[in-house]
């Protein structure tokens, strides 16, 4: 009895990690298909998750967008067909990096825009207006205050 429990646990041990896998998510049969898809899952961006690859993301919806991938590769489709297709169903938000196009400018332009601004406001504060001239009264009393120092043998300061 205590051989025949012990087998059944040992059954049980190794039947474990079939539990693990997803039935849906089931791995390509053409390993480089598979790479390729991984690569392609680490570039597209969990719309749950936001700042998450969908490789990375537990959520439902990260699975449904792997088995997408999957099945549309096993279908025969290559990485650039699939992105079109993520593209033109979720947008180029899908993607983690997207691409710079006239659309996007805004997305790629706005830290450069930024910066080029707050150089310009450093630029124009230091340029500020030169002190106004002195008036008749103030040069004669600078004169009369550097005259007094020079007279008690005083260095004037500044």
């Amino acid at each position: 009895m205590k051989h025949l429990l012990a087998r059944l646990m040992l059954v049980a041990t190794f039947a474990l990690p079939a539990y693990g896998v997803d039935v849906d998510e089931v791995p390509l049969d053409d390993p480089a298909k598979e790479a390729e898809a991984r690569e392609l899952m680490k570039e597209v961006r969990c719309l749950v998750c936001q700042n998450q690859s969908i490789e990375d993301s537990d959520a439902d919806l990260a699975r449904d967008l792997r088995v997408l991938i999957r099945e549309r590769m096993a279908a025969g489709d290559d990485t650039d067909a699939v992105k079109v297709y993520l593209v033109e169903r979720y947008g180029d938000w899908v993607l983690l990096k997207p691409p710079v196009a006239g659309r996007t400018l805004i997305l790629w332009g706005s830290p450069l825009l930024i910066l080029l601004l707050v150089a310009a406001g450093i630029l124009m504060r230091r340029r500020a207006a030169p002190p106004p001239p002195l008036s008749a009264d103030e040069e004669a009393r600078l004169k009369a205050l550097l005259e007094a120092a020079e007279a008690n043998g005083k260095e004037p300061r500044g």
